[in-house]
């Protein structure tokens, strides 16, 4: 089954979903409101099954060429006590790969790449796109790869379900050098993390409530253990980038409508990031829905196709951003005693 397609957003979700479909076949185009695309250099994690998901769209190779293995990471006090491991070594002894990292602007390039050697995908950029329902007729399929604020949802899904703030804010950088020692640190209503990213720096980002300014973050984790406040001392203020925690409720009950309308990526799911399934997710949405359009023939028509991207992603997106914003209360607790014996009760 081929036909004409618009995917309204140009970010990781966006991007693999027009490159599968165009490798399904189909005639496709790229709306996005910005100016240009985001570049900004955080990491993504990608786990494993993104990773298969990216192999089968054909960008894996590409993507892999510029990821680092992330392994040996530990929840630690301020103080600078361990108290768990992440859980990246079982991740790996179950999926015989490494979770990998990745800047983000890596990723974009490879997502890019594979849309150039097709030749025939049109990126618009400064689409600011408000009348959904003429994309819908004039297309087959409109994908609403528009983010937490989606356009193509509030048109087509209505406003109940929309951004919740969660009341804190994430300050995220990049440092200059190779911190070795990698994971999260906990303290009373914000927490720290360093991940790799590529040879030569350390990828960054500082929880905190959400009125703190850039000037006041560096007190917020005075005296906590190295590097944390060595990294924000040799971090430039003006690298870093603010990003309010946000995530969508209600769920919603569906992510496709009319039979010619799919979401995916934060327009179907947005989730704080504390599970760092953020970009995974939306991978695996744009995959599974390419998938889902081309294994069904024409006699069943795009609405079967959509009711089965449906229902192999909507439950599974939904746990994940659940256990994403419960995670997010667990850690930014006040009540660090209870937490602190939870965590050293988890599995090394």
């Amino acid at each position: 089954m081929t036909g004409t397609a618009v995917v309204v957003g140009a970010g990781v979700g966006g991007l693999a979903t027009a490159i599968g479909l165009r490798r399904a076949g189909w005639t496709v185009s790229i709306l996005e409101r910005r100016t240009e695309l985001e570049r900004y250099g955080t990491a993504f994690g990608i786990h494993p099954t993104a990773q298969a998901a990216l192999d089968r769209l054909g960008v894996g190779e590409a993507f892999r060429g510029r990821a680092v293995p992330y392994r040996g990471a530990r929840i630690r006090t301020p103080q600078g006590k361990a108290l768990a491991s992440l859980p990246l070594e079982r991740i790996e002894r179950k999926a015989g790969r490494p979770e990998l990292l990745v800047a983000r602007p890596y990723l974009i390039d490879a997502l890019l790449g594979e849309l150039d050697a097709f030749g025939d995908v049109p990126l618009k950029f400064g689409e600011n796109v408000r009348d959904v329902a003429a994309l819908v007729a004039g297309h087959d399929l409109v994908v609403g790869a528009d983010g937490i604020r989606s356009a193509v949802r509030a048109s087509r899904f209505g406003d109940r379900s929309g951004p919740r703030r969660i009341g804190t804010v994430a300050w995220i950088g990049i440092a200059d050098f190779e911190s070795g020692v990698y994971g999260e640190t906990w303290g009373k209503g914000r927490f720290f993390g360093m991940t790799p990213v590529e040879p030569g720096r350390t990828n960054w980002y500082a929880t905190v409530p959400e009125a703190t300014t850039a000037d006041e973050l560096r007190g917020h984790f005075e005296g906590w253990h190295d590097p944390v406040p060595r990294i924000l001392a040799e971090t430039a203020p003006s690298t870093w980038i603010r990003y309010e925690m946000r995530h969508l409720f209600p769920a919603l009950p569906t992510f496709v409508h009319g039979g010619r309308v799919a979401l995916v990526g934060d327009a179907a799911h947005a989730m704080t990031p504390n599970l760092g399934q953020g970009a995974c997710t939306a991978i695996l949405d744009a995959e599974a829905l390419t998938r889902a359009v081309s294994e069904h023939a024409p006699a069943s028509g795009l609405p079967s196709a959509l009711r089965a991207y449906d229902s192999e992603r909507r439950r599974s997106a939904q746990r994940v951003a659940f256990a994403s914003r419960n995670l997010h209360r667990f850690m930014a607790t006040e009540h660090t005693r209870m937490r602190d014996l939870l965590v050293r009760m988890m599995p090394t």
